[in-house]
Order: C-alpha cells, then sequence, then structure tokens
C-alpha cells in the first residue's frame, strides 16, 4: 500500500486551487494530521487552563471577594506581569417560571410582561415536517432556511461502508 505523508505545513502557502489540485489520499492526509492537530491542541488547552486555575484561583477569588463580587473579571500582578482572570456569569431561567411571572404580571398588575421579559417563538423543524399542509402553509412566509458552511470528510471504502451498517450514512 502506498504510504502518503502530506501534513498541514505542506500546503500552509499554497492557494486554495493548488489544495484542491491534490490527489484524494493527499487530501485525506491533511484532513488527518489536521484532526490530530486539534486534538492535541485541544488536550494542551485544557491543561493550560487547569494549570493557570490551580495557580491564580484562589487569588482571584480572593480579588473579587475583595471587591464584592462573585463573577467577573478582576486584576492582580504576578512577577511582573498583570494577571487578568475572568469568571463569567452564565445566567439560566426557568421557562416555566418565567411563564408563570409574566402571567401574574399581565392578570394581576394589568402590565404588558414585555416589558420586562424577552420571548422568542420557535418551531421545532420535526414536528413542522410533520404538520398537515394547511397548518405549514400558515407558517410558511415566517420560515427561512439557511445553510451554514459546508463540511467534507473523506474515509477509506471501509470505514465507508462501516459507518453505513451502523447507520451512521448523512441525510
Amino acid at each position: 500500500m502506498l504510504s502518503i505523508a502530506v501534513l498541514t505545513d505542506h500546503i500552509r502557502d499554497l492557494d486554495v486551487a493548488a489544495v484542491a489540485a491534490l490527489t484524494t489520499p493527499e487530501l485525506a492526509c491533511i484532513a488527518d494530521d489536521l484532526a490530530e492537530q486539534k486534538a492535541s491542541l485541544g488536550l494542551i488547552e485544557d491543561k493550560l487552563r487547569a494549570a493557570l486555575d490551580q495557580k491564580y484561583g484562589a487569588r482571584a477569588a480572593q480579588r473579587r471577594a475583595e471587591e464584592a463580587k462573585d463573577t467577573g473579571t478582576v486584576r492582580f500582578d504576578d512577577n511582573g506581569f498583570v494577571v487578568v482572570a475572568e469568571l463569567p456569569k452564565r445566567v439560566k431561567w426557568d421557562q416555566a417560571k418565567l411563564r408563570h411571572a409574566a402571567e401574574i404580571i399581565r392578570a394581576s398588575w394589568g402590565d404588558d410582561p414585555a416589558e420586562y421579559i424577552k420571548t422568542r417563538l420557535e418551531v421545532s423543524e420535526a414536528a413542522y415536517a410533520n404538520w398537515p399542509k394547511p397548518l405549514r402553509d400558515l407558517f410558511l412566509p415566517a420560515r427561512t432556511v439557511e445553510t451554514g458552511k459546508p463540511s467534507y470528510r473523506i474515509e477509506t471504502a471501509g470505514e465507508a461502508a462501516r459507518s453505513v451498517s451502523l447507520g451512521r450514512e448523512a441525510a
């Protein structure tokens, strides 16, 4: 079997047309190399993040306590460098309780809940596909279908056969 070793470094300075002109085995090799590099960088990033948290987490928590805040950004010096420690706020709202609060605002206070609560209406695509035609037609003017970036994966014939047999064939 032919062994092809084309790595991402080989295509760094090529234009898109030159890359597209590569053979399928060369493109597969590059895709494999890129996947390995991404996985490796992900592991390194996770380790670095954990190490920074181990090294600076307590100081950042102490600084936040001094500034009377639970989340957000704090800064402190370390050996001639400024460490910027961010702890993002992730707020989640219980949808059922928000609906209840909106009803109280509307019914008991006589106010418009839209003054306080943002509402986003969504339709499940799977449900839409199963609706009767008159209902789909009613919603059709509100529906826009957009596409994302295309992606491609190159598999050996054996991998493709296994994917199909395992039910992973793309629709």
